[in-house]
């Protein structure tokens, strides 16, 4: 998969729109100027050649220096990627106990008043488009009632808007799938026996129904992460926060191509190494799942 991202990366940088020699340079050097500088990074060799550096440099984390502002791109991106990690944990964490809350009362509570108000404001979150949901949060709370800031990461709460912003629309989302694994778990015999038994409905819920809908919560939990991670970057650049989203857009609109190929694979390392724990993961919740001697 890693592969396969360093290949895909490398041609949409190359065949998008745009003379980043050009655009270092603002159009302003000679032509001398413009073929030497293409010649120092490298620009004029063949694409198999550009290519193959590219690999090179991509497995020892060596992305060259910013076009822009000639810092090294590692530089750049490990100053912004724990500002992006920060949020995207904080934002998962809250997701993830507001999911699993109204999700649970939500099955405990089916068919009835409550079950459906909170499926509907879960519609509504999850149909609201982020950028718009976090330019209310910021007229709100920080223009007219002025209890938080809106951009920026100078202020102790500066996190607070962009968590919630996240939070909110990831835990309506997992709302919905945990409401039906839920379901699925307190129709089984084992719960009708425990509940026979007498057993409290909070240790029915608690020890049983959430052990046997474990697997597919924790791939919720996975694909959360995974996505939380990519919608920081619109929230990031909404929010003036300087993670590793404002860094790929701002390269982006500069076309500078060190930083988004470093950015990209930074991300598909992430995607990848969230799904291998999240699979590991699975043998623990439930021991079906582990592999022993090479039979499953």
């Amino acid at each position: 998969m890693l592969l396969l991202a360093t290949i895909v990366t490398f041609g949409l940088v190359i065949v998008a729109p745009g003379d980043p020699v050009l655009l270092m340079l603002q159009k302003r050097a000679d032509d001398a100027t413009i073929v030497r500088v293409r010649h120092e990074l490298g620009l004029d060799k063949p694409l198999l050649v550009q290519y193959t550096d590219f690999l090179y440099k991509a497995v020892h984390f060596d992305f060259g220096k910013s076009y822009s502002n000639k810092i090294p791109v590692k530089e750049l991106v490990m100053q912004a990627f724990p500002v992006t990690l920060k949020l995207g944990l904080f934002s998962l964490l809250f997701a993830a106990v507001f999911g699993i809350s109204i999700g649970t009362i939500s099955a405990l509570f089916r068919g009835k008043i409550i079950d459906k108000i909170i499926m509907l404001l879960a519609i509504f979150q999850i149909s609201a488009p982020v950028f718009w949901f976090a330019m209310l949060l910021q007229i709100l709370f920080g223009l007219n009632l002025r209890l938080l800031p809106v951009s920026g990461m100078s202020h102790p709460l500066w996190m607070v808007l962009p968590v919630i912003v996240l939070g909110l629309r990831y835990g309506a989302m997992s709302a919905r799938l945990i409401r039906t694994n839920m379901l699925e778990a307190l129709s089984q015999d084992y719960v009708r026996t425990a509940r026979a038994k007498g057993v409290a409905e909070f240790f029915v819920v608690m020890k049983h129904v959430f052990k046997n809908a474990g697997v597919p919560i924790l791939t919720l939990l996975g694909g959360m992460l995974r996505s939380l991670l990519s919608g920081a970057f619109v929230v990031e650049r909404v929010f003036g926060i300087q993670g590793l989203g404002k860094l790929a857009i701002d390269a982006v609109m500069a076309r500078d191509l060190n930083i988004i190929q470093a950015t990209v694979m930074y991300s598909a390392l992430l995607f990848v190494g969230i799904n291998l724990i999240v699979d590991l993961s699975y043998g623990l919740l439930d021991p079906r799942i582990r592999i022993v001697g090479g039979v499953k």
